[in-house]
């Protein structure tokens, strides 16, 4: 049931992903951005480099979008108390309802875009 409803899905994800693709061309590393579009295998994503990425997935029972990204080198918030690792591949997999609006799809390319413009070494490729 879940492909069926990622399939819907996709439909309204991949253009989305496609113009990001484009935007973000000349931006990153050689080889990137890629969209995976394999909806009957229960996957569809982008991925702007390694490190940088948002899947929308399904397990055959519900569905899921995992954003992957690279947490900051430098965080105030850490403290002796709590040791964070700066420089480390944070997976976050958030449910995904079936009837996820565009505005939210929109909003997670956005927050994938955000985390890569605000790495520390990536200035020069990035628009300021």
């Amino acid at each position: 049931m879940s492909v069926d409803q990622l399939t819907s899905i996709r439909d309204r994800f991949l253009p989305m992903a496609r113009y990001v693709q484009q935007e973000y061309q000349y931006r990153v590393p050689a080889g990137y951005p890629i969209v995976h579009d394999d909806a009957n295998r229960g996957v569809t994503g982008l991925e702007l480099d390694p490190s940088h990425s948002i899947y929308l997935t399904s397990d055959g029972d519900a569905m899921f979008a995992e954003l992957t990204f690279r947490s900051s080198r430098y965080d105030a918030r850490s403290s002796a108390g709590r040791e964070k690792f700066g420089g480390r591949n944070v997976v976050d997999r958030r449910p995904l309802p079936a009837d996820v609006t565009d505005q939210a799809l929109r909003n997670m390319l956005a927050e994938l875009m955000s985390r890569w413009n605000s790495q520390q070494t990536i200035i020069h490729i990035t628009d300021t």
